[in-house]
């Protein structure tokens, strides 16, 4: 890769949506962390019924959100799986 290659390109007129491709990533990293950390908790039983429905629902409006934003910006899930080069993609596919 020569210098002009490494340099980062910015586009006036995609600046918004790059932005908000990146804000998004971070959330949906976020969003399954909790999921997981969640799902942990059900199974270890560490949640009554309340707690486990306000969970849920609260993920699932996340969720919802999520893909509402995406679309708003005209993102795809796959453009918030961010390539780590040697490291493999941010997220699970």
């Amino acid at each position: 890769m020569n210098a002009r290659e490494a340099r980062i390109e910015m586009d006036r007129d995609t600046v918004e949506r790059d932005l908000m491709r990146l804000v998004l990533t971070v959330i949906e990293l976020l969003r399954q962390l909790m999921e997981r950390q969640a799902l942990r908790r059900v199974e270890h039983g560490d949640l009554d019924e309340r707690q486990e429905e306000r969970i849920g629902l609260t993920l699932m409006l996340l969720s919802e959100r999520m893909d509402q934003l995406c679309a708003q910006y005209d993102l795809a899930p796959e453009d918030l799986n961010l390539d780590l080069g040697p490291l493999g993609p941010l997220l699970p596919r």
